[in-house]
């Protein structure tokens, strides 16, 4: 499974199917909640990187969360505290970390 593959599927798990866990890769991994905003966040294993999935906060200003207020399903990802790409409605966009980090394509 290539790194897209896991974050399209634990978008899909966590925000379409509202799962109480994400299975990828062959592991299950819980879905918490932030305490301030209560969005639903995963944190999955993908090679040697612990990748972190938050659910877009519609309250926020960005067009991304404009989006959300709209009904999208967003899911961001980040590693190490870089945001690298996000999923909207099943669809992955790589952010310019993606290659900075040296994650495959």
């Amino acid at each position: 499974m290539s790194l897209a593959d896991a974050m399209i599927d634990a978008w899909r798990q966590v925000l379409v199917e509202d799962r109480p866990e994400a299975t990828i890769g062959g592991r299950t991994y819980p879905v918490t909640h932030t305490r301030s905003q209560g969005l639903r966040v995963v944190t999955f294993r993908y090679e040697e990187h612990l990748i972190e999935g938050i659910e877009q906060n519609p309250q926020k200003t960005s067009r991304w969360a404009k989006l959300a207020q709209e009904g999208q399903r967003i899911m961001q990802f980040r590693l190490n505290h870089r945001y690298l790409g996000n999923v909207c409605e099943g669809q992955l966009l790589r952010y310019p970390a993606w290659k900075s980090l040296g994650l495959p394509d």
